[in-house]
């Protein structure tokens, strides 16, 4: 009677592929103290694995050859970063938080209604005390800045080998699909598939539109002499990496250091200034990098990004919506696809059938 029960568990591979999905989620949240290794080696590995196929696209080199070459690339930044940039960032960080305290504790007197309103509001609300709390909680990170490092550095080798040996990993990894559990590590590479295909592909698009967004905002401050020039920009490409809510938490750093230096005027800049980067980003590079993935309405992207900071904490900002993006490809939820996508579509089914007749 157990066997046939097990025959048809088996059998049935919607619920064995459930089960196995439960079983997948139970070890990654027991594994959650690693998580962070875990997200940043995948992160690593699949956009180096990306970069080399670009580049052997073009070029015909030996992967390996590319795969040694990026990561003493990144070595050398990291060096240069930690010996040059590292203390020029603690400089810069210090001198912006500086602005912003100043801009509380000493007005400007001819500082018009509308400013002063925000100041009082502020001041009377609850969002001083939100804000200190915010101020513990990043010094909490910037203390856990050690254990990051070393975190770091393991996920950057683990990555260095795995991409090193790829063909080596695939066929050891392909000797899991044979035998008495070969259905259990079958589903797994079913799930690690889709996986990599909406998580990794939407994460590098992330990743793309950040350095888009950082480049073009760092231009436009360097234009209006913005001081901490450096500082800044890390802080931008760490909120590009988090949808929609990353624009408007950069904004506010921009607009205290910006009133700081031009008065309402560079704080009325600034803000025309994201507007215009945003709406670059919404109208041709999501378009252009995420046409075929799902394009999430602005509730559900805050739904998603609240939900996954709760039970991911920080990470889950940067990840929330590729994991998200994933469970909806896993439980057969269509992607919205742009018009011009559609058009495309129904032209090329259009000419197959002009052909059969």
């Amino acid at each position: 009677m157990l066997l046939g029960v097990w025959e048809k568990f088996l059998a049935n591979v919607k619920l064995r592929r459930t089960v196995v999905l439960l079983v997948i989620i139970l070890v990654l949240y027991l594994m959650k103290s690693m998580m962070s290794l875990i997200l940043l080696t995948f992160i690593f590995t699949f956009l180096v694995l990306s970069l080399n196929k670009t580049i052997r696209r073009h070029v015909k080199i030996p992967s390996r050859l590319i795969i040694i070459a990026v990561y003493l690339l990144i070595i050398s930044l990291l060096y240069f970063a930690v010996t040059i940039y590292l203390p020029k960032l603690f400089t810069q960080t210090e001198a912006m938080a500086k602005y912003v305290i100043n801009f509380y504790q000493n007005p400007d007197t001819d500082t018009n209604a509308v400013m002063r309103y925000v100041n009082d509001y502020i001041s009377n609300s609850e969002i001083t005390a939100q804000m200190k709390n915010g101020v513990t909680l990043i010094f909490k990170y910037l203390t856990s800045v050690g254990s990051m490092g070393f975190t770091f550095v393991v996920s950057l080798m683990l990555s260095f080998f795995f991409t090193l040996e790829k063909k080596e990993m695939y066929h050891f990894s392909r000797s899991f699909l044979k035998g008495p559990f070969a259905w259990f590590f079958q589903d797994i590479y079913f799930f690690a598939e889709k996986f990599v295909n909406t998580f990794g592909i939407v994460l590098e698009t992330q990743f793309i539109i950040a350095l888009v967004n950082t480049t073009l905002t760092t231009i436009c401050l360097a234009v209006m002499n913005m001081p901490q020039l450096f500082s800044l920009s890390l802080l931008i490409f760490l909120m590009s990496l988090i949808p929609v809510a990353g624009v408007i938490i950069s904004a506010i750093p921009m607009s205290f250091i910006g009133y700081s230096v031009g008065g309402t005027n560079y704080v009325i800049y600034i803000i025309i200034m994201l507007l215009v980067i945003h709406s670059i980003e919404s109208y041709v590079l999501n378009p252009k990098l995420m046409s075929n993935k799902t394009e999430l309405p602005i509730f559900y992207t805050f739904a998603v990004l609240f939900v996954s900071e709760h039970f991911l904490g920080m990470w889950g900002l940067i990840v929330g919506i590729p994991i998200f993006t994933f469970v909806l490809d896993i439980i057969g939820v269509k992607p919205i696809r742009s018009k011009k996508r559609k058009l495309k579509l129904k032209k090329d089914r259009n000419l197959r059938e002009d052909g059969k007749n």
